[in-house]
């Protein structure tokens, strides 16, 4: 069956990293690309005149659906769709307005939701598996100071990603997750734009380096292929060991 991918957050630096990895893989030559962002032109410098461009904001229902219903009526239903959409506020909750937190929820727990809807809905609609796959933070899974609205948001869509797995499994439907840590993307510039900050943010992760988006690339394009088709239900960290070990002090 050939695969129709569609990518949301497609034009940030995520996004952009895995539809380069799948245009880069000889085994998904075939794969047609549905790239979507709130932008035309950030779509445009992205990708240029490459893949299928949709234009809408899906951190709302219709957004979402309309996002969906684009992709299928001119590539077909997708069978695999990777969400890259999401923001962070760093501030401890006493400090975090209402306007930053409804923020916060809705691009990144809303528009998680409002798409795995959209998607199941059409892959069932077709009768045909998918794959599925969401991005969350490693702040859902350990205290981080200031994180709570960020933690909130991407603690709620790991329980979702557990519950829907559950519900679809029995359509041939996945639905995973991965939890990185600080990437090199330029959503994090702000966080890396000294070598001193650069510098202490590499020594808080036991391997003593900042992940890239292409490392998280590769487990999401893992995830969303056939290699792991046993595989639903799960939120895999990368983090470099800042979750699971306490490193050595030396």
């Amino acid at each position: 069956m050939s695969q129709v991918l569609l990518v949301t957050g497609a034009a940030g630096g995520l996004g952009r990293a895995l539809v380069k990895k799948i245009e880069a893989d000889a085994s998904a030559s075939g794969t047609r690309i549905a790239v979507v962002g709130r932008s035309a032109d950030k779509l445009r410098e992205a990708f240029g005149d490459a893949h299928l461009h949709i234009v809408s904001d899906v951190g709302t229902h219709e957004g979402a659906a309309a996002a969906v219903s684009a992709c299928t009526e001119s590539l077909g239903a997708p069978t695999q769709f990777a969400h890259c959409v999401g923001n962070i506020v760093l501030a401890p909750a006493a400090r975090t307005t209402e306007a930053q937190y409804r923020d916060v929820m809705r691009a990144n727990l809303d528009s998680a939701f409002f798409m795995l809807s959209a998607v199941i809905a059409a892959a069932r609609s077709a009768n045909q598996p998918a794959a599925l796959c969401f991005v969350s933070t490693i702040a859902a899974q350990i205290g981080i100071a200031n994180h709570e609205a960020v933690a909130a948001a991407k603690g709620g869509l790991e329980a979702m990603v557990r519950s829907a797995a559950a519900s679809y499994a029995a359509n041939g439907i996945r639905v995973n997750a991965v939890a990185p840590g600080l990437m090199e993307t330029p959503a994090a510039s702000k966080f890396l734009s000294s070598p001193a900050l650069r510098e202490a943010s590499a020594k808080q992760y036991p391997l003593g380096t900042i992940g890239t988006a292409e490392e998280i690339a590769d487990v999401m394009h893992w995830l969303l292929s056939d290699s792991a088709r046993r595989v639903t239900g799960q939120t895999w960290t990368v983090d470099g060991g800042f979750t699971a070990i306490k490193p050595l002090v030396r």
